[in-house]
């Protein structure tokens, strides 16, 4: 079925057009003045249609974990969130650390609404797998404690693996940025490097204040950019991850990191948890993101913090380069027909009881933004529309074999 979108409101190099859309299939077909025809028409009505975000780090928590999250609620709330592709992290019971845990883990994710990737996890003794497995992200490698058994000090083992991946994610905590990149300088890797939810100004200048900065890439996340460790006062467990919030000065940091180009990504590290775990003594670790980060992103858009081909560039753009996905993260004719459309006027409190994450909570409860999404579009199919979700599944997807960068 093809669809025209019109009367949209778009941004491509820095300028503003009315244009309308035409989909056929799974693709952007035109981008135009005119009127072509289609099967559907809908009057987009002067909001803006932004390229589907790409969510670089998710946890659904499929399999083992299905009380908290699954790959049909998780990407219900990616759609809601604007979301149009995700990619799941390994550390699941069993962890995604075999290749017959990662085929296993394909089938389960044929439910999402929105389309997937996984990244595979790193072991000290699965570099014969990670060297096989195909069609994959990255290589996640965890050099601190996590959910499930994953962390590695091995500094050889570790050095084996940047080696073996053509990208490897490193879950950054302090000391842990500075050891992977000496390890990088050292052993001279030539691959690439992406440091997931850089959380303090120290740990983005041990990923950029070094010689192979164009190797390395810098992640950062929703609750890290508008929360800090004061929030911890009034939230408890409810505002505690990995990393924790850190300093308001480190806050800044992050926000003065994308001003001047040292961040590359924004991801939700969206790591759920039931209430009733939160409210333990020994709670873990973790928070809901898929849901507000666009309209966390918006709202910023709208306070003069952020503008939108910024945030276009570091949660559409940017990931599809960085993770070599060919047709994806551009409002581009022959491109992939994975859109959102925004109302940059629509103010709306984040609401526990609107949430579709299993989980069904958000550190952000009660807090006002303006500009949210009203329609996701996954591969030329409206998957969510102003508070419906149609279940449509979507695809896994292909990652070239080649940089794009």
């Amino acid at each position: 079925m093809s669809i025209l979108l019109k009367n949209c409101r778009i941004l491509v190099k820095d300028k503003l057009y009315s244009k309308n859309i035409l989909i056929k299939k799974d693709k952007i077909a035109k981008i135009t003045n005119k009127l072509p025809k289609a099967d559907k028409v809908i009057d987009v009505k002067n909001n803006f249609v932004l390229p589907g975000l790409i969510d670089v780090h998710v946890h659904f928590r499929e399999p083992g974990l299905t009380h908290k999250e699954d790959f049909t609620t998780g990407s219900m709330a990616a759609a809601k969130g604007g979301i149009t592709t995700i990619f799941d992290m390994p550390n699941t019971i069993p962890p995604t650390t075999t290749l017959a845990a990662l085929e296993d883990k394909r089938i389960l994710a044929k439910k999402s609404v929105v389309n997937y990737g996984f990244n595979f996890g790193a072991t000290l003794n699965n570099l014969t797998d990670i060297k096989k497995a195909k069609n994959i992200a990255a290589v996640k490698l965890f050099m601190d404690i996590t959910t499930g058994s994953m962390k590695m000090d091995d500094y050889d083992a570790i050095s084996e693996i940047f080696k073996a991946s053509k990208l490897t994610i490193i879950h950054a905590e302090d000391i842990n940025v500075k050891i992977a990149v000496d390890i990088f300088i050292k052993d001279k890797i030539k691959n690439k490097l992406h440091i997931a939810h850089v959380s303090s100004e120290k740990e983005l200048m041990y990923a950029k204040n070094n010689n192979i900065k164009n190797q390395i890439t810098v992640e950062v996340t929703p609750h890290h950019l508008f929360m800090n460790q004061n929030d911890l006062q009034h939230l408890g467990a409810f505002a505690e991850m990995k990393p924790r919030l850190k300093t308001e000065a480190d806050q800044k940091a992050l926000w003065d990191g994308i001003k001047n180009g040292l961040i590359d990504v924004i991801a939700t590290d969206h790591a759920p948890h039931l209430k009733e775990e939160k409210e333990q003594v020994n709670y873990p670790f973790g928070v809901p993101g898929v849901e507000t980060m666009l309209p966390l992103l918006l709202d910023a858009f709208n306070k003069n913090m952020i503008d939108l081909k910024t945030i276009m560039k570091l949660c559409c753009e940017n990931p599809a380069k960085i993770f070599r996905i060919k047709n994806k993260g551009l409002l581009k004719e022959g491109y992939d027909a994975d859109l959102v459309i925004v109302d940059l006027d629509k103010r709306q409190a984040v609401r526990n009881e609107d949430l579709l994450t299993k989980c069904g909570w958000s550190p952000f409860e009660g807090k006002i933004l303006k500009g949210w999404p009203v329609m996701t579009i996954v591969n030329g199919n409206i998957v969510y529309d102003n508070g419906q979700i149609n279940d449509i599944k979507a695809k896994e997807v292909q990652f070239s074999k080649n940089n794009i960068l």
